[in-house]
């Protein structure tokens, strides 16, 4: 095997173990994406061309990490080098609508729909990097690659119907594209990692505000489309490998996150969903929240947990909001509860209701004779009743996620926060 040179100094090494680092976690994000792409996220279809959704989520959904149960999801990759598509939405009245785009760096560059073009239909056209034709309603991605993920609301099972047909009404015309290629998984060697990065880094240019990591990486030799494995020695291979590891222990440890806790819930960082330099904190996103939304479009607040962000489904717990102290928000709030899989990543848990969330919208949902309202969250049923609040939870450890739709300034301003979970 030859190497950059027969040998090198320490320092050398330790830089080429601090740019492994960096560029995995740097890369994750394009890497997930990618790996949603060539699945088509579950949804089928091809390039350029929405998939449906047709029924909620529930626990045999795993195409995408922590999915919710409130909305339809209706789903399209698109490869913008062959030329622009449009896009259509229909009106969507008071029925909470919207749809994201995302570079291939999970930035959300756009979000359409209730919030930011109202409840009637519109249609617009979305062009690539380089293209210079020009239009009304056009919008630019910053990269050819974009995740367009329209999210539409259910309000219970008698509306299912109703929602599907809003949903129909979601449609994308443009050029055929060839299929996606199939790159590396987030587990792979560093090789076959880096090769695939190395190809989407060139597919996806990155911003020029990118250059100072860039540089920091460039002992790689990533995004020029020549990434060469047996270009390194033994000893740099090593190095590599070790910061490779390295970075996977900073996504499993959380520590890149930054997680603020106030009564027991971490709240989301403002960079949410639209990162900027944040790498660490894009990439723990990537991993454990693939296509969250930015704050003024949805909060996403988890449960601290006992250990690691983690219940004991064994015990029994307690949610309990005073009746002034319900979440503030102006289109809907649930409480999604999901299982962990060994590599962070989370997914609904089989349960004897089929209930993996609760919110403002659960049929038969009771309040107290004050206005207050407590849901029950645990494996073992919580009594006589108490069903109807009751978020079924599996005999192991399970992680909580609230989600605010369109939150109150309230909300967005840290006026108003949740109150804490507790044993019941």
């Amino acid at each position: 095997m030859s190497g950059v040179q027969a040998s090198s100094p320490t320092s050398d090494l330790d830089r080429l173990r601090e740019a492994a680092c960096e560029a995995w976690i740097y890369g994750l994000p394009l890497i997930e994406i990618a790996a949603t792409r060539a699945s088509r996220a579950g949804f089928g279809g091809s390039l350029n061309t929405f998939g449906h959704m047709r029924n909620l989520a529930n626990h045999k959904m795993r195409a995408v990490t922590t999915p919710n149960n409130d909305t339809l999801y209706t789903s399209a990759q698109i490869d913008l080098s062959a030329g622009p598509v449009t896009i259509s939405l229909p009106a969507s009245g008071q029925r909470y609508l919207s749809l994201a785009l995302m570079d291939a760096y999970t930035n959300n560059f756009a979000i359409l729909g209730t919030r930011t073009t109202g409840p009637d239909a519109v249609t617009f056209r979305l062009i690539g990097p380089h293209d210079t034709s020009e239009g009304p309603n056009t919008l630019r991605s910053p990269t050819n690659h974009v995740w367009a993920l329209a999210r539409i609301l259910v309000d219970g099972p008698f509306d299912l119907e109703a929602a599907r047909a809003v949903q129909a009404g979601i449609s994308l015309q443009g050029p055929e594209s060839s299929e996606a290629p199939v790159h590396a998984r987030r587990s792979a060697p560093w090789n076959e990692y880096f090769t695939s990065l190395d190809a989407l880094l060139v597919a996806n240019p990155p911003p020029v505000t990118d250059l100072a990591l860039l540089r920091r990486i460039a002992p790689l030799g990533l995004g020029q489309g020549d990434f060469d494995p047996a270009r390194f020695n033994a000893d740099q291979a090593a190095a590599i490998e070790a910061g490779i590891a390295q970075a996977r222990t900073m996504i499993r440890t959380s520590g890149i996150g930054g997680v603020n806790w106030v009564d027991g819930w971490s709240y989301p960082r403002s960079d949410l969903g639209d990162f900027g330099q944040s790498y660490g904190y894009r990439a723990a996103v990537a991993l454990a929240g693939l296509a969250a939304l930015p704050p003024v479009e949805a909060m996403y607040m988890r449960g601290k947990g006992e250990s690691r962000g983690l219940y004991d489904g064994a015990k029994d717990w307690r949610l309990h909001f005073p009746a002034d102290r319900l979440p503030a928000v102006d289109s809907f709030w649930s409480l999604s509860l999901y299982e962990a899989t060994p590599d962070g990543q989370f997914f609904f848990a089989d349960n004897p209701l089929d209930r993996y969330a609760i919110g403002d919208r659960t049929p038969g949902l009771t309040y107290n004779d004050d206005g207050s309202l407590d849901i029950w969250i645990g494996h073992a049923h919580p009594g006589e009743g108490r069903e109807s609040n009751w978020l079924p939870a599996p005999d192991a450890p399970f992680a909580l996620f609230m989600r605010a739709y369109l939150p109150k300034a309230a909300m967005l301003e840290g006026d108003y926060r949740l109150p804490p979970v507790t044993a019941a």
